[in-house]
């Protein structure tokens, strides 16, 4: 859904929806252009350690099978993102379609065209990485030195042709080499144009180094002068980009794809520039984003697999009446049913009626964290962050309200209206601790402040909670306490980015073998699964030791009641259960009585039959047995009794 350049409003929307789904504030388009650098330092396989997992492939094996693997992650994550693949420093030249052997950009090789992946960009790059068909030599380095203005120029058309309109636009560098124009400063100054060239074209560049031997990666021999970094976005991250290693037992395409994964997709934040009133007179701005948030098959259109090769369905939507006439939206009237009657509003009644105010975050008060109930949670909390675009000085503020909420425990209450046409909301403004800190028990999650939606009245349901009287510690629970112990995660932390969903990862690995041809998978890798043997070896004896005396103590419990139940039977200070004794009870004729000696006698004589019903009745309710049912149901349940308990 397209938005206008202020992001005050959204167009008019012909589904008629209060609020826009947050699925579309995920993420914003991406394209990516990996150069990977073709030298005989990058073709160099690693030399042998014998350790099982050092690097086995060459770094441009491991490049290759890097964009291999992130290019499926897009295909999966982000169908709309475009990739492409550019070799540089190549004996070949190829630019697109070109038949004259890419003159005008010499040693460049575009592999693959910066598009949205199909499957034969898969195949084509799988092919080259796994099953080293590289029957057109395009993986031979070039006599002559490489020239970087010539690559960087060439991403430059790429960009511009392919994705001109994009959103986030970024060039991934990988190679060794860290002074490609050693000596040659009019080649340094004129790879520092081109490096300009992209920037002011909005194209981020993303350097993904690698050292071998013990060699350090010096950026300030040629990258200094052709990266350019964001101070803002790049807080934390001390010594410039990460340089994979290769050799020290972390393999390469680890060490490379961890790196890439770093540089996600820039967010799209849910909201932008809201004003944040923290006092009358005093507004800074901020940015609203949703880091957490269920992960689910998304269907992004309609495969047809009834030919020989699945085509994408084109879909198109019509309104017809009962005639099967097409309705045009000039004729078609919103209203709601009242009393009988179809009221119709006018679209601009019908905004009108859906406004409920400007879109703002405005703090009404302060309360303390511990006042704030863990039950009140309604939905998914936001993540703020200041933006200067609006008020110079937002972030000064943003940061001196978070580090006095922290300090002093608190949280502010604010009223909340995301957008235009959205409900209001009453939500708690909580502070979260740096990610670095000892305290902080969410790692994976930013420092800031977050918007907690709180529920109104009406949302809170009274329900009588019954809760269970606080039990003393006993035998049993201090032996749960060693295995409880011994079971805790890392650091006792449970990160959530460490365990992919297992049916979301199921779906989409179906959906890529039938789309690249590969056989069926028979099982799928579920990381939640606990991992039994390692459980076992931990608290296998401790768990062993409570189950002999959880035995133990269910044995002593059970006697326990058993011989309270007999000594109850034969206390004579129970006049409700002999004030009436029968007959035969008291006559001698050899009728049972209520205790259970009596009991267990009549019933190896078989004289339960021959007592009356009233007689049955006031034996069973004396231990406790259901009286309901005939005289023959009497008899079976007390004889079961008898068998289970004398």
């Amino acid at each position: 859904m397209s938005w206008r350049k202020d992001d005050e409003e959204r167009p008019d929307s012909d589904e008629g929806d209060e609020e826009l789904d947050e699925n579309d504030y995920k993420t914003q388009k991406d394209a990516v252009l990996f150069a990977i650098e073709v030298s005989k330092s990058m073709l160099k396989p690693p030399a042998a350690t014998g350790d099982k997992k050092a690097d086995k492939d060459s770094a441009l094996t491991a490049a290759l099978k890097c964009a291999y693997q992130i290019m499926q992650q897009r295909i999966i994550a982000q169908p709309r993102d475009m990739m492409g693949v550019l070799l540089f420093g190549t004996e070949k030249s190829k630019f697109r379609d070109d038949s004259g052997n890419g003159t005008g950009y010499p040693h460049c090789y575009l592999l693959s065209d910066l598009d949205v992946p199909g499957a034969e960009d898969v195949k084509k790059l799988r092919a080259l990485v796994e099953d080293d068909e590289d029957e057109d030599e395009i993986m031979v380095p070039s006599k002559e030195p490489v020239i970087m203005s010539n690559m960087l120029f060439c991403a430059n058309q790429v960009f511009t042709t392919n994705a001109a309109n994009f959103g986030s636009r970024r060039l991934f560098i990988v190679t060794d080499n860290d002074d490609p124009h050693a000596g040659d400063k009019q080649a340094k100054s004129s790879a520092a144009v081109r490096a300009k060239d992209l920037y002011d074209l909005g194209i981020v560049i993303e350097l993904f180094p690698i050292s071998r031997e013990g060699k350090k990666f010096d950026l300030s021999k040629f990258y200094d002068d052709i990266i350019y970094r964001d101070p803002a976005a790049e807080v934390g991250e001390l010594g410039g980009p990460k340089t994979s290693k290769a050799g020290d037992g972390l393999t390469l395409l680890n060490s490379l794809i961890s790196n890439i994964n770093s540089k996600q997709t820039p967010k799209r934040s849910y909201f932008s520039n809201l004003p944040f009133e923290l006092a009358p007179g005093l507004t800074i701005s901020v940015k609203g984003y949703i880091p957490l948030n269920r992960q689910t098959p998304s269907r992004s259109c309609y495969v047809y697999e009834g030919e020989e090769q699945a085509q994408v369905v084109q879909s198109e939507t019509a309104q017809v009446d009962f005639a099967a006439r097409t309705v045009e939206k000039t004729e078609l009237r919103k209203g709601y049913k009242f009393g009988g009657e179809h009221i119709c509003f006018k679209p601009e009644e019908l905004a009108e009626l859906k406004q409920m105010g400007k879109k703002t975050l405005r703090i009404i008060g302060f309360k303390k964290r511990s006042k704030i109930p863990s039950w009140a949670s309604v939905k998914k909390s936001l993540f703020i962050f200041p933006s200067e675009e609006q008020y110079v000085g937002s972030t000064r503020v943003f940061s001196a309200l978070w580090q006095k909420l922290l300090k002093d425990d608190k949280v502010g209450i604010a009223w909340f209206v995301a957008r235009e046409n959205a409900h209001p909301v009453m939500v708690a403004i909580f502070p979260s601790g740096n990610p670095d800190d000892e305290e902080s028990n969410t790692p994976y999650l930013p420092a800031g402040l977050w918007l907690y939606p709180l529920p109104f009245a009406d949302d809170v349901r009274s329900v009588d909670h019954v809760t269970a009287p606080a039990r003393p510690a006993d035998e049993l629970t201090d032996q749960m306490r060693q295995v409880i112990q011994n079971l805790q995660l890392p650091k006792a932390m449970y990160d959530p980015r460490k365990y992919p969903n297992p049916s979301l990862q199921w779906h989409y690995r179906i959906v890529q073998a039938i789309a690249l041809d590969e056989e069926m998978p028979e099982s799928m890798e579920d990381l939640t699964l606990p991992k039994y043997r390692q459980i076992d070896k931990r608290v296998g004896g401790y768990l062993a030791e409570w189950k002999e005396m959880l035995a133990k103590k269910a044995s002593d419990l059970q006697n326990n009641r058993a011989f309270k139940r007999e000594f109850e039977d034969d206390d004579d200070e129970r006049p409700a259960k002999r004030a009436k004794p029968t007959k035969k009870a008291t006559s001698g004729g050899g009728g049972p009585a209520n205790s259970n000696a009596d009991l267990k006698k009549a019933f190896e004589q078989g004289m339960l039959g021959k007592m009356t019903v009233a007689e049955l009745k006031d034996i069973m309710a004396s231990k406790g047995i259901s009286t309901a049912g005939r005289k023959a149901e009497l008899v079976e349940r007390l004889e079961q009794w008898i068998e289970g308990n004398l």
